[in-house]
């Protein structure tokens, strides 16, 4: 008894004690939970690739792995620069207001936004929307025409109800995160919203066209089938959802409502916006001269082959006459790195022997567009022209090569066991994934064809052609902002073909080839002088002042003024040099006078091109 009381004492003596050393041991446990908890997920985030598995199937160490991913990120960064990421979007040498000069008009061509892939291919988990919402452009716009639709149908995107050849066109893409076959993606949207939204800070208010300020644009309660007419800004679109589209998103961060409300537009029949100066069986034979040397060097690339077989087989679905077209494979590839999607694998299949494919019966109206074909379908016009396609006519036979290149591979080279198709015999399954050595090879040779086909003097010939009608259709617009005309902006919501044939035409060198980012623009804007009245205009390409580069326009043909506060400078073009230009000097390169005379006779190749 006596000693259980003396315990007892001890323990009320030493209570402190013994909550200070339980608490010490619940804080050790704690901070070493944690630290096992940190080196679980950095050892997940950390163990796999960003683009996809990898084909060796080995695991590599956290500091290792997470450097491999950084460095495949940053290689494959220079390509998404065509995908026009948000961020390369820039006011850079735009003007609008030049100290001494009036702006009198704009006219502007653009390329429609991101969209599907041209062929269909598999992309199950790619997300062609904009991530999270978080766009506040696209859901002001959205919300705009919710508010505003006067649709009773449920549906949650609004069509257009004026009288035209848009009839029914939807202003939205039907699906919010889908890539459908050649159709604007929400990506695409958000693009335009935000070029017009530049073009909205450069030129709105040197236009005039803010009638009155509204800082409430989801305000307003007409519908935009009302029948009201506006001769400020025109408008020219192909006929294809993408363009038109690409076109109202622009316009309405360009635009106050009402004026976008009372838009009225007008239909292109062509890619090119040739209007009246289309036909021209030239044109398109300088064209296939061009594709037939990009084919002879194709045949000569047993690497490149063997890439697009492999990635085009991975990726594309439904190709009944093989996979014989570098660019279209690079199209299908551009739906999977410009929405940073993981490299596809697949289990390799037999590949059905390609059949001929069946050509343009008339190769004069090769980007005349069939306004009665659906542009979902398979249209071999829209094929030809859109998207590096252009590239692509493909009179040589592949196959052949192909078979060759398979018969010269070792089959017990190391490229056989990593996955290269070329390496494999013909129809034994073989599983792997795309690796970014093959993007490498097959991106790289079509950046490479699209240089030399730039540089190629029959690329300038053949733009020369097919954009003479629309360069004479800018002029007549030229003229009329400069005569008092009421119209200040002009559009033309085209194609990437239709910036190729007029900067070859125009000698406008953009850096990228033949490449055309989607949602590019090109300018022409028109000034006065407020102390000569004379009238000038400048060329700017995605921001960029390229005036310069054009040939009537270079060294001191142009005048060089200051554009803004920081001393910045801008070169000012006559307009009577392009009007000049287009009536005296626009088809001796081509030996003519006259467009008629231009498109009847072109001199034979020569030897050794390329």
């Amino acid at each position: 008894m006596r000693l259980l009381k003396e315990l007892m004492r001890m323990a009320t003596q030493h209570r402190a004690l013994y909550c200070y050393v339980l608490l010490s041991i619940w804080i050790f446990l704690l901070i070493a939970g944690m630290y096992r908890y940190m080196g679980n997920v950095e050892s997940i985030s950390g163990g796999g690739s960003v683009f996809g598995p990898s084909s060796s199937g080995s695991v590599s160490s956290l500091g290792g792995d997470a450097a491999a991913s950084s460095s495949t990120a940053q290689r494959f960064a220079r390509y998404r620069a065509r995908c026009a990421p948000l961020s390369q979007l820039q006011r850079i040498d735009d003007g609008g207001i030049l100290e001494g000069w009036k702006l009198q008009g704009v006219l502007m061509v653009i390329r429609h936004g991101d969209r599907g892939p041209i062929s269909h291919v598999r992309s199950a988990g790619i997300d062609c929307g904009v991530s999270g919402g978080s766009d506040n452009l696209v859901n002001r716009y959205r919300s705009f025409l919710y508010n505003s639709s006067s649709s009773v149908s449920g549906s949650n995107h609004m069509y257009w109800n004026k009288v035209g050849p848009f009839h029914g066109f939807p202003l939205l893409p039907a699906t919010e995160h889908g890539c459908p076959l050649g159709q604007l993606t929400y990506k695409g949207i958000s693009q335009l919203l935000h070029v017009g939204e530049i073009i909205h800070q450069v030129y709105a208010h040197p236009l005039g066209l803010l009638a009155r300020p509204n800082s409430n644009r989801a305000s307003v309660e007409t519908t935009p089938h009302t029948l009201l007419n506006s001769d400020e800004v025109v408008v020219f679109i192909t006929r294809y959802r993408r363009t038109f589209q690409s076109a109202l998103a622009m316009l309405f961060s360009l635009l106050p409502a009402d004026k976008w409300l009372a838009l009225n537009v007008q239909e292109s029949h062509s890619m090119s916006f040739c209007f009246t100066e289309c036909s021209c069986s030239q044109a398109a034979l300088l064209r296939k001269r061009l594709d037939a040397m990009g084919d002879r060097q194709l045949l000569n690339r047993s690497d490149v082959l063997g890439a697009m077989k492999w990635i085009g087989g991975t990726l594309m679905q439904h190709t009944p006459n093989g996979i014989t077209n570098p660019f279209e494979v690079v199209d299908a590839l551009l739906t999977v790195l410009c929405h940073e999607a993981a490299l596809p694998c697949r289990r390799k299949k037999r590949l059905p022997t390609p059949k001929q494919a069946k050509k343009n019966p008339n190769p004069e109206l090769v980007d005349v567009i069939n306004i009665d074909q659906d542009e979902t379908a398979a249209n071999p016009v829209q094929a030809s022209a859109e998207n590096y396609k252009l590239n692509a006519f493909y009179s040589y036979s592949l196959e052949s090569a192909l078979q060759e290149a398979q018969n010269q591979q070792d089959p017990d080279s190391p490229e056989a066991e990593n996955g290269n198709p070329l390496a494999q015999a013909e129809g034994e399954p073989q599983e792997g994934c795309v690796e970014p050595a093959h993007v490498d090879t097959l991106i790289a040779f079509a950046d490479e064809m699209s240089h030399r086909s730039a540089g190629h003097s029959n690329y300038k010939l053949s733009g020369l052609l097919r954009a003479y009608g629309m360069i004479r259709h800018i002029v007549s617009y030229m003229l009329k902002m400069i005569s008092g005309d009421r119209t200040k902006f002009v559009l033309y919501s085209g194609h990437d073909c239709t910036m190729q044939y007029l900067t070859a035409a125009l000698g406008i060198i953009t850096g990228q080839g033949q490449t055309i980012a989607y949602a590019s623009r090109l300018a022409f804007e028109v000034y006065r002088s407020e102390a000569h009245t004379d009238y000038y205009f400048r060329v700017v390409y995605n921001g960029r002042d390229v005036t310069q580069q054009i040939a009537f326009c270079e060294g001191g043909k142009s005048l060089r003024v200051t554009r803004d506060s920081r001393g910045n400078k801008a070169d000012l073009c006559p307009i009577e040099n392009i009007i000049r230009f287009l009536h005296e000097d626009y088809f001796s390169p081509l030996n003519a006078t006259n467009f008629k005379e231009a498109c009847e006779a072109v001199g034979p190749p020569k030897p050794g091109e390329f």
